[in-house]
């Protein structure tokens, strides 16, 4: 069977979601085509040949970006079977469906995607535990996201060592599809993929774990046999806050085997926020992560849901304050000063009370329930300061994030007196700064 695999966005990264499961169905005996969107035109004639084609929806942004696409490939090729498969398909299954999508797999998808290569029906979701085999990257070109650190880039590495989330973050779209479940990457297999990536020239990873310390050994074994047999190597992962506190015994072993920072998802510095968003951790907490990891010599990057039913302007100014005070203006992208709670199909948000007086029907286009702030000034707030970071976007190496913040704060009525615009670090980042 003739089968081509579709990637529209995952944040600049070379997709393990095409990578993986095109190794099961080659494995099957299928002729497998991967697309990614992100780097290449649509294949015309691949799709026109294909009998099935199957979009991997990791993320909000891709499945927008997938809906057109959709449409495009039954014109050009009705008699396919067409599939949707990664963490936002069955989130979205009833749309999908509308619009011509005959299967949905969401969670562990690879076994899934091979029963439907064979002409079977497959569950909306599955959490079998799988036991993987090294993704296939051959299709995958190396044009994707860099590192980059005082003035040096080095190509990306990017693999998963685990899938799904212990936890139960109101907000979360994991949460509807795992239920607080998660999924390892076998070790073998990990470092397999990381060393065809290295062989290509790769000389950092990401990890794109929900939360690298779901399986806080799991993820030592793998660090430390990666550092063993590549001590240039370098990587970044995802922790929780509650996790950098539990494990800060960790936090060395981390820095000892390459690790370079540590993105975690702070979301708020407002604990009443916190609480609503079922986050496990308070302001107090994320400062001494903070102190934790600066103490280990790693670099925290967070992240933010700035704008909320429940944020004020004055709560706005106050997150800006600590981030100023607690020094990591340059650790921050300023989109992260810009983003706005997506309530989405299945969300645990839609129980809250507030958010139900606050949202309006779910919208198919933009794929969230739309909520308007009740304080007016709120919503203008937050639409100024994404106008500014759009404008932005592209344009960090000619204007630092101390500038950009700078000018966030004068949007938001915030004085910084005697603020220094002068970078303190040459922070480590990705040049690819969405987060949704």
């Amino acid at each position: 069977m003739n089968v081509v695999l579709i990637s529209t966005y995952e944040l600049g990264h070379q997709p393990f979601g095409l990578a993986s499961p095109k190794a099961w169905l080659v494995r099957a005996g299928h002729d497998v085509r991967s697309v990614d969107l992100a780097a290449e035109p649509l294949p015309e004639p691949d799709i026109q040949q294909a009998d099935l084609i199957a979009f991997y929806l990791p993320m909000h942004t891709a499945t927008r970006l997938a809906l057109p696409v959709i449409e495009r490939v039954r014109r050009l090729n009705p008699q396919a079977r067409l599939a949707a498969y990664g963490l936002y398909a069955p989130l979205n299954a009833e749309l999908l469906r509308s619009i011509g999508v005959e299967a949905i797999a969401g969670g562990e998808f690879e076994s899934a995607l091979v029963k439907l290569a064979r002409g079977e029906t497959v569950a909306d979701i599955s959490l079998d535990r799988l036991e993987f085999v090294t993704p296939d990257r051959r299709d995958l070109g190396t044009n994707y996201a860099q590192l980059h650190q005082g003035g040096e880039t080095k190509q990306i590495a990017y693999t998963e060592a685990s899938r799904g989330c212990k936890h139960l973050c109101r907000h979360c779209p994991i949460v509807p599809v795992y239920g607080g479940q998660f999924r390892v990457v076998q070790r073998e297999v990990v470092l397999a993929d990381i060393r065809q990536q290295v062989a290509t020239g790769a000389r950092h990873v990401t990890f794109g774990d929900p939360d690298f310390f779901n399986g806080p050994a799991h993820a030592v074994r793998i660090v430390e046999a990666l550092h063993a047999e590549f001590p240039e190597i370098t990587y970044d992962a995802t922790i929780k806050i509650e996790h950098l506190l539990k494990h800060r015994d960790l936090l060395a072993t981390l820095r000892d085997t390459g690790c370079l920072f540590v993105t975690s998802a702070v979301e708020s510095v407002d604990d009443a926020v916190l609480e609503k968003l079922e986050k496990n951790h308070t302001r107090a907490d994320f400062v001494e992560a903070v102190e934790l990891t600066r103490r280990a010599g790693l670099t925290l990057q967070p992240t933010f849901i700035a704008f909320t039913p429940w944020t004020t302007v004055d709560g706005y100014r106050e997150l800006l304050s600590v981030l100023r005070d607690l020094d990591l203006v340059e650790n921050v992208a300023p989109v992260q000063l810009a983003l706005r709670l997506l309530v989405t199909t299945n969300s645990r948000l839609l129980d809250l009370a507030d958010v139900q007086t606050s949202i309006g029907p779910f919208d198919s286009k933009s794929l969230v329930y739309p909520w308007t702030h009740p304080d007016p000034e709120v919503d203008l707030l937050a639409h100024r300061v994404f106008r500014l970071v759009r404008g932005d976007q592209g344009q960090e190496r000619d204007r630092s994030r101390s500038e950009i913040f700078s000018d966030i704060c004068s949007l938001a009525g915030l004085r910084l007196e005697n603020f220094d615009l002068t970078p303190r670090a040459a922070i480590p980042y990705l040049d690819e700064p969405w987060y949704c």
